[in-house]
C-alpha cells in the first residue's frame, strides 16, 4: 500500500518545511555550537577511551541535563555514569520484576529524558514485558518505579528477535519508537509491509495529551490517520529490526540502522517531510531485491543512504548511531557515525549540499558496540555488550598524505 495522496495545504507545508530544514541544516549550528570548516571525512579519525567497566550487558544510553548518563542493561536496571564521579554502584532505576529478558534480544531496550526532566524527573522506556514478551512503551519518575504508566503495546509472543526498542524524542516534541518486524527471520507475518499493525514500523506519539481512554494523542500531522485499516501512530513502514535510530536535534531527522537479513546492513536518513516514508522490507533488503511477492507495483520505496555488505565484511548487525552536534571538534560537526556489532568499525556519514552523501570508515569502536550516545554537551559515547565497558568518543583531524588520492 502506497501513502496516501496529500492535499495541497499538506503539500505546501510540507514545502515549508522542507525550506526550513533546508536552513537549519545549512547554516544553523547547535545551541551553543560553533560551526566548524568542513573537512573530507577521510581526513577524520576516532579515538576511544574506557571511561567505566562492570556493566552487565549495557544496551542503551542516554544523556541528562545535569551531566549524567543513564545506561540501561538488559535485564531492566539502570546505571548512573558522570565524568565527574564515575559510575554507580547501585542502580538509579530496577524494572527488574517488569521485563522479560529471556532471549538474547528481549529486555530492556531503549530510554530517553522527557524534555521536561530537570523538573519532572520522567523517563521514558521501551522494554519486551513479562509474561509473554510484548512490546511496551512506558513512562515512570525515576525515583519512583512503582508509578509506571504503560502507553503502548504490541504483541510479540512467537519468536523472541526483532524487537527494535529505541526511544527518543524529536525536535518537534512528539515521541518516536522502533519495532521489529516480529522476529525469526524472513518477515514471517510479512508485517513490514502492513500498515494495520506496530510490527516493524517507527511510531510517532504525542505524550503531552491524552486523547479518549488512550494516555496519548496521535499527531494530526501523522500519515495514516485517514487511511482505512492502517495505524495511525505509524511514522515510517517497510522496516525490519530498527533497534537503533537516532534524531537530529537540528533539523529533526531520523538517522535508523536497520538490521539485515543476511546480504546487507543499511541506515537510512528520513526528513521531518518524509512521513509515511515506505524502507521496503520485505519487498527489498537495502537496495536489492528481497521478496517480489510484498512488492507492489506503484509503490515508491526509500533506500537506505548507505549500505554494506554482511558476510563478506564479517558483520553481522548495524548499531545505528547519532550526528555528533558536540564542540570538541568542529570538524565533525553534523557527521553521522554507526558501527556494527561484529565487526565495529566505525563508519561515517554526511549529508552534502547536492542531496549526495558522503561516506567513509574513520576507525573502530571497542568490541560488541551495543549502544552509540550522547551527553547533555552532545559529545559521544559507546557501549560494549559483553564486556560491559562504556568508552568515550573523540575524533581527530588525520592530515592527508601530500599527494594521496
Amino acid at each position: 500500500m502506497s501513502p496516501p495522496r496529500r492535499r495541497p495545504a499538506t503539500l505546501l507545508a510540507g514545502l515549508l518545511v522542507l525550506v526550513l530544514s533546508g536552513l537549519l541544516s545549512t547554516s544553523v549550528p547547535a545551541a551553543g555550537t560553533p560551526r566548524g570548516p568542513a573537512v573530507p571525512l577521510t581526513e577524520l579519525t576516532v579515538v576511544t577511551e574506557q571511561v567505566a567497566s562492570g556493566l552487565q550487558r549495557p544496551i542503551a544510553i542516554t544523556g541528562l541535563p545535569d551531566g549524567r548518563m543513564l545506561i540501561a542493561e538488559k535485564n531492566g536496571t539502570v546505571r548512573a555514569y558522570h565524568p565527574d564521579t564515575g559510575l554507580t554502584a547501585e542502580p538509579v532505576l530496577d524494572l527488574t520484576a517488569r521485563i522479560d529478558a529471556s532471549d538474547n534480544e528481549r529486555g530492556l531496550l531503549g530510554i530517553t529524558p522527557a524534555p521536561n526532566f530537570a523538573r519532572t524527573g520522567i523517563l521514558y522506556v521501551a522494554y519486551t514485558s513479562l509474561p509473554s514478551g510484548a512490546l511496551t512503551l512506558a513512562r515512570l519518575p525515576i525515583g519512583a518505579p512503582e508509578r509506571l504508566q504503560v502507553l503502548l503495546t504490541q504483541e510479540h509472543a512467537e519468536y523472541g528477535n526483532h524487537n527494535g526498542g529505541q526511544v527518543a524524542f524529536g525536535r518537534d516534541g512528539y515521541l518516536y519508537w522502533s519495532t521489529g518486524d516480529g522476529g525469526h527471520a524472513n518477515d514471517p507475518f510479512k508485517a513490514g509491509q502492513d500498515l494495520g499493525t506496530l510490527l516493524g514500523k517507527i511510531v510517532r506519539i504525542d505524550v503531552n495529551r491524552a486523547c479518549g481512554a488512550k494516555p496519548y494523542c496521535v499527531p494530526s500531522t501523522n500519515p495514516f490517520i485517514r487511511t482505512p485499516g492502517a495505524r495511525p501512530e505509524i511514522w515510517v513502514y517497510g522496516l525490519r529490526n530498527p533497534w537503533k535510530f537516532s534524531v537530529d536535534p537540528v533539523d529533526n531527522s531520523l538517522w535508523i540502522g536497520d538490521v539485515g537479513q543476511g546480504l546487507v546492513e543499511e541506515v537510512n536518513h528520513i526528513r521531518p517531510w518524509q512521513g509515511g516514508a515506505n524502507l521496503g522490507w520485505s519487498c527489498k533488503e537495502g537496495t536489492p531485491v528481497f521478496d517480489p511477492a510484498q512488492c507492489r507495483p506503484g509503490v515508491q520505496y526509500v533506500d537506505p543512504v548507505f549500505e554494506y555488505e554482511h558476510f563478506l565484511t564479517e558483520s553481522c548487525s548495524v548499531i545505528g548511531g547519532v550526528v555528533y552536534r558536540g564542540s570538541r571538534t568542529p570538524e565533525a560537526w553534523g557527521t553521522y557515525v554507526a558501527s556494527d556489532y561484529c565487526a565495529p568499525r566505525v563508519y561515517a556519514v554526511r549529508p552534502q549540499r547536492d542531496g549526495s552523501y558522503e561516506t567513509a570508515t574513520i576507525g573502530n569502536f571497542p568490541t560488541q558496540p551495543t549502544a552509540i550516545g550522547t551527553d547533555v554537551h552532545g559529545e559521544l559515547y559507546v557501549l560494549s555488550d559483553y564486556p560491559g565497558w562504556l568508552s568515550r568518543v573523540r575524533f581527530e583531524r588525520v592530515q592527508p598524505v601530500p599527494g594521496a588520492r
